[in-house]
């Protein structure tokens, strides 16, 4: 029987062009996926679920196939969303408004603490062009402050700048505002990315991977979350797999189970400070 889940993470490169304090990066092999695997890896997920995100490690726009992708996963009939970091949306914001397929973009406003001094105000002018032309063009633009208890101290003035773009009053929505139609702010607090090497919270706790979401990594490897961002838990590599076959494995398994009985079963999940959000 075939496994639905809601969305897909697929990194199409794990290389990044910035550094910030609050992303551990990966120590992985850099690489980007070419036209040929990216192709096999959307033709994989696409029986299985409606979105696809283009996320996990690295910033996607560095990707000089983007446009490429964007057309191949949108012909499978894939929604498809689309994560930055902002700072190359002067350049490659035109790809995201153009393409027929794209949904929504998520923009890592928090990564502003990577472009200090002058920087700063060329870098937030630029992802707030990018969300004016975002919604003309029909798309959901959803700019983050995931910074809340430790890199909060020019939400204020980012705050400000969002405002005389799009004036108030904001809607209250969900986590945040809503700016202008297709359009919000979402706030929420810092957290630590799980690792190996962290403490060890306990297993009683719940999460969604492998019950509404998967993780591709650029090398094939399946991963449960978007979290796993060294491909500790390698559940299978879709090149050489189906998902079935991966998602049938005793480790997928012993994974969604235990998570029935709001109990982790690996490590990286006993070190996972997200998922006691739920």
């Amino acid at each position: 029987m075939r496994t639905m889940l809601k969305k897909a993470y697929l990194e199409i490169t794990n290389i990044c062009n910035l550094a910030c304090s609050f992303c551990p990066g990966t120590a992985r092999e850099k690489r980007m996926l070419t036209r040929a695997e990216f192709e096999t890896l959307a033709a994989k997920l696409s029986p299985h679920v409606e979105y696809l995100y283009f996320h996990l490690m690295g910033e996607p726009l560095l990707h000089p196939l983007l446009p490429d992708f964007l057309e191949i996963a949108g012909g499978m009939g894939l929604r498809l969303m689309l994560t930055t970091n902002g700072t190359l949306l002067p350049e490659r914001g035109a790809v995201l408004c153009e393409s027929g397929a794209l949904w929504k973009v998520s923009v890592s406003l928090q990564s502003f603490e990577a472009n200090p001094g002058g920087a700063f105000d060329d870098y937030l002018d630029g992802c707030v062009a990018f969300a004016r032309d975002a919604v003309k063009a029909g798309k959901l633009c959803e700019l983050r402050l995931w910074n809340r208890n430790g890199l909060d101290s020019l939400n204020p003035a980012i705050e400000a700048r969002l405002a005389e773009a799009f004036p108030r009053p904001w809607k209250p929505a969900r986590e945040g505002w809503k700016l202008h139609e297709g359009l919000w702010l979402v706030e929420g607090e810092r957290f630590d990315w799980p690792g190996l090497d962290a403490a060890d919270r306990g297993d009683a706790c719940f999460c969604y991977g492998l019950r509404d979401q998967v993780g591709v990594l650029c090398d094939g490897t399946v991963v449960p979350c978007c979290l796993d961002h060294e491909g500790d838990v390698p559940l299978g590599n879709l090149f050489t797999q189906s998902l079935d076959e991966i998602l049938a494995g005793p480790r997928a398994r012993a994974i969604r189970d235990g998570f029935s009985q709001r109990r982790a079963t690996e490590a990286l999940c006993r070190r996972c400070g997200y998922a006691r959000r739920f």
